[in-house]
């Protein structure tokens, strides 16, 4: 990793953040974690996400060109936490100022690196800019508020013949401190992005968030879940869809439990044994192994 000079406008004050490519610990922002930021659908969505719980208050707004960023465009802004948290963690200087190519956000998101891919990390990226957050999270006293996007501004880097070089982005302060913050980052399992489902990612998170590596779990209503979600289905069809990843089991590293006590049904979460095999695999990228192969 290294730190460049630029003089670019509004940039000319940072460094220039160079990461350290796609092979390093996926890590995530625990805030963002825990709380509804992002659109759990592939379909654009404009509506906004008024939030508050106690002392907690989200307000996320989109454009209606862009629509609202996405659970899957979050994948940028978890390679931005790992990028940070790597060279931090290395006594590496950071920046909020980060340069990348195309290739190494998308293989470190497990994405398709052609053309397609390409375009829809610019459309992410778009998203990403264009959504405003205003939000109470680490923020002196319940009333105050602290509005930002997701990345403040975005460029494609060209040479002299136009020929794409890569992308540079800057990241909000609010994200940057709590990602410099040791005690608000988690690692994650990479098999996360293989998750299809906008509910199974956010599910995975808070569940990674909450239940961590406790011997005895967590849980939480279904219906606790459902307001946090900022989801726009109904809580029957939210429910109906947890039912389904529960039997599916399909969150990395966690075995899922439903329990039904005084009329309201609850999730269980605990996280699974450790299989030292195939940790190592899902740490390459590899699937898992098929029982009885």
């Amino acid at each position: 990793m290294r730190s460049l000079k630029t003089s670019d406008g509004g940039a000319g004050q940072l460094d220039l953040f160079v990461g350290a490519g796609s092979d390093i610990a996926a890590r995530d922002a625990q805030d963002l974690m825990a709380w509804p930021f992002f659109s759990l659908a592939k379909s654009k969505r404009v509506k906004p996400i008024d939030f508050r719980m106690g002392e907690v208050a989200i307000l996320v707004e989109a454009t209606a060109e862009h629509g609202m960023a996405t659970i899957w465009d979050a994948d940028v802004l978890i390679w931005v936490a790992s990028q940070i948290v790597e060279a931090r963690d290395a006594g590496k200087a950071t920046s909020r100022l980060i340069a990348a190519t195309p290739h190494e956000i998308l293989t470190f998101t497990r994405r398709g690196t052609g053309k397609s891919g390409y375009e829809r990390l610019k459309a992410a990226l778009d998203r990403l800019q264009s959504t405003s957050i205003a939000t109470s999270i680490r923020q002196a006293g319940a009333r105050r508020r602290r509005r930002f996007s997701w990345i403040n501004e975005w460029r494609e880097r060209l040479d002299d013949n136009g020929r794409a070089l890569g992308i540079e982005m800057i990241v909000p302060d609010w994200l940057y401190e709590g990602v410099l913050d040791r005690a608000l980052v988690l690692t994650i399992d990479p098999a996360y992005f293989a998750l299809t489902g906008g509910l199974e990612r956010w599910l995975y998170r808070i569940v990674r968030k909450h239940g961590g590596k406790q011997k005895g779990g967590w849980s939480f209503d279904i219906s606790h879940l459902h307001v946090k979600s900022g989801a726009l289905s109904p809580l029957k069809r939210f429910a109906f869809e947890v039912r389904a990843i529960v039997r599916r089991q399909s969150l990395p590293g966690y075995n899922l439990a439903l329990e039904h006590q005084f009329g309201r049904e609850r999730l269980l979460f605990v996280a699974a044994p450790v299989d030292p095999f195939a940790s190592a695999r899902r740490r390459i990228g590899l699937p898992p192994v098929e029982k009885g192969a």
